[in-house]
């Protein structure tokens, strides 16, 4: 069996949970579900400022794996009101460019805390 990393970014809020933010097993690599809360607590209310905050995550992440936005092959986005999908979508795009992932999008009741509207897992791979 080859060696795993599970890997705690430095500078993103620690884990709520037993779990680490990534975790790379030779070219594979597994983001957590990042959220829309910044590293001092706060969380903004507007569901685009939390997807940027998250997708933000998804990247220190990615890189601290070795890997980036081209190498995700798919992505799973959770929102808890999918009519806002359209106002994050600019930002999704932007986030990936040409690089399309598989994808999936599913509306949910909640999240770990109840103001939040988004959250977003991938998983890359790197070979």
């Amino acid at each position: 069996m080859g060696t795993i990393q599970r890997i705690i970014v430095p500078g993103l809020s620690p884990p709520v949970s037993h779990y680490c933010h990534v975790t790379r097993a030779g070219p594979h690599v597994w983001v957590s579900g990042a959220v829309g809360q910044a590293a001092d607590g706060n969380i903004p209310p507007d569901v685009v400022a939390q997807f940027d905050i998250a997708i933000k995550m998804i990247d220190k992440c990615l890189k601290a794996a070795g890997a980036g936005p081209e190498h995700v092959v798919k992505v799973q986005v959770f929102m808890t009101d999918i009519t806002e999908r359209p106002n994050i979508n600019p930002r999704r795009i932007a986030y990936f460019g040409e690089h399309l992932p598989a994808s999936t999008l599913v509306e949910v009741k909640g999240l770990v805390d109840p103001r939040l509207k988004v959250e977003i897992e991938c998983q890359a791979y790197v070979g």
